[in-house]
This record gives structure tokens, C-alpha cells and sequence, in this order.
């Protein structure tokens, strides 16, 4: 069986991170491993979360997963909350990466702005971190903040695209996903390229109107799962789209509160088979 780390946080309540991260990834036949880097009792949609920074435990994690043995057919990381955490997980990177891939999704911003608690220096040592990936997975938000270019928010053509992911594997990685593309109404999706073949891809699913937390999480994890598997990087994004709009129109008429996220887990079904 085919075996991901996956650094990120664990969000006690509302679907995102490594509460996303795990089923996904396990239903799909692919060893999930987690290295958390906090622990929330609930994402920060919702107000004043206990937080506990893990950050001085995971080189002890680490210490004993190098102790072991264990190896890895691929690393994904997600939302990492500091400079030092990047450091940290850089060196894991270059420790644990062998023949696996290395695929980063650059959790920062989104809507044309940086989360909260993020500094223009995190931007930086993001886009430097990248460097270290087989495949990135940004938003356009996060895309232009690395690229040190104004906010294209939805005004933009199919070559301006192919623009952005050119300019994103010039960070060091050879292949970058575009996530949040729409190219007409009421269509959504994912954009990508692999600059080894020079071959692009876009990927468009059915738009559903709304703003669903979490739909992120999910979409990486599909995405790093079909790789793990052999999947194509087409392959991965086209399963990733698909299984995402598949969750969101399952949670239509069903969702007392968007913080909570989607109905992923009434998908499953659909990884496993």
C-alpha cells in the first residue's frame, strides 16, 4: 500500500485540514500519516478557538519516524501557520522526500487578500518553500501574492492562465495546479500544467453558488491521493474537480452552516469504488 505524510493542522470541528485530509485520502487505498502541526478545537471562521501551537513537537515525531525507518511515497502539506514551521518542514522535506513526490498546497489567502496572522514575509519563504515541490496547488490568490502580481479576481483569458502556471513552476517546482478557475458561467474548476511535457490542462466542473469552507482541503487531498495512486497529473486534477463538486452538491439543502464545511463523508463511496 502506497504511504503520504500529511502535514497540516487538526481542526476539531468544521471540516478542513487533516479531518479532511485522512478519510479522503485512506478511502482512496493510500496510507495516511499525519504530522499535525496544532491543534484547534474549531477553524478560525469561528471566533476565539483554543489553539495549540505543535510546533516543538514534531521534530520528536520526525526523530522517531527516522529512528524506524519509515518511508514515504509522497509528502503533502498544507496549512502551515509560521516562518518556523515552514523551516521545520522544509528540513522534513529533504529528509523524508527519496523517490516520493512532494506536493505543497501554499494555504495563505484567498479573495484577493492574505488570512489573518500572515505577514508579507510569510509570502516570501512560501514562495522559496515551493521551490521544493513536485506539484503545487495554489489559488489564484495565493498564485499572485507569490508572483508579486496585482489580483486578476476574475478578469482573466485562457493565456493569462498559462502565464501563471508557467510563472509558478519558475519557483522550482515542475508542476503547478491552478485552483478556483471559472472560464464561463456556471462552470468551476482547476487549471494545470506540467512543464516537464509542456502540456496543459483545465479541468471545469458544474458551478454551484455559494461559498463552501473546506472545498480546498478536499480538492488537494483528492488530488495527492490519484497521484499516490499512478494517476496522471490530468487524471489527478479531473478526479479532484469532480469529487469536489460532487461533495458540494451534496451538501445543497443540507447545511446548517457553511462553517461546518460539506458532506465529503456521503461521497466517500465514490473514492473507495
Amino acid at each position: 500500500m502506497k504511504r503520504i505524510a500529511t502535514v497540516q493542522d487538526i481542526s476539531c470541528v468544521g471540516r478542513c485540514s487533516l479531518t479532511v485530509a485522512l478519510p479522503i485520502i485512506s478511502a482512496m487505498g493510500v496510507e495516511a500519516c499525519p504530522l499535525p502541526t496544532a491543534l484547534l478545537s474549531a477553524h478560525t471562521l469561528f471566533p476565539n478557538p483554543s489553539i495549540c501551537d505543535l510546533t516543538d513537537k514534531i521534530q520528536g515525531i520526525t526523530d522517531h519516524w527516522k529512528r524506524a525507518g519509515i518511508k514515504f511515497d509522497g509528502i503533502y502539506t498544507g496549512y502551515l501557520g509560521s516562518l518556523s514551521q515552514l523551516d521545520i518542514i522544509s528540513d522534513f522535506i529533504d529528509e523524508f522526500r527519496g523517490d516520493g513526490f512532494v506536493f505543497i498546497d501554499p494555504v495563505m489567502g484567498d479573495h484577493g487578500r492574505l488570512y489573518s496572522g500572515f505577514k508579507p514575509e510569510y509570502v516570501a519563504r512560501m514562495a522559496e518553500f515551493c521551490g521544493k515541490g513536485d506539484i503545487i496547488v495554489p489559488n489564484i490568490t495565493e498564485a499572485c501574492l507569490m508572483l508579486g502580481i496585482d489580483y486578476i479576481g476574475d478578469s482573466y483569458t485562457r493565456d493569462d492562465l498559462r502565464d501563471i502556471l508557467r510563472r509558478l513552476t519558475g519557483l522550482g517546482t515542475s508542476k503547478a495546479i491552478l485552483t478556483g478557475v471559472s472560464m464561463q458561467p456556471g462552470r468551476l474548476g482547476a487549471a494545470a500544467y506540467d512543464s516537464v511535457n509542456d502540456e496543459y490542462f483545465l479541468c471545469m466542473g458544474e458551478k454551484v453558488e455559494g461559498r463552501f469552507h473546506g472545498t480546498g482541503d478536499i480538492f488537494a487531498s483528492v488530488c495527492a491521493g490519484a497521484l499516490a495512486k499512478g494517476e496522471t497529473l490530468g487524471q489527478a486534477v479531473e478526479s479532484a474537480v469532480s469529487f469536489t463538486c460532487e461533495c458540494i452538491k451534496l451538501t445543497i439543502g443540507d447545511c446548517e452552516d457553511s462553517r461546518f464545511g460539506v458532506n465529503f463523508e456521503k461521497a466517500l463511496h465514490i473514492l473507495t469504488n
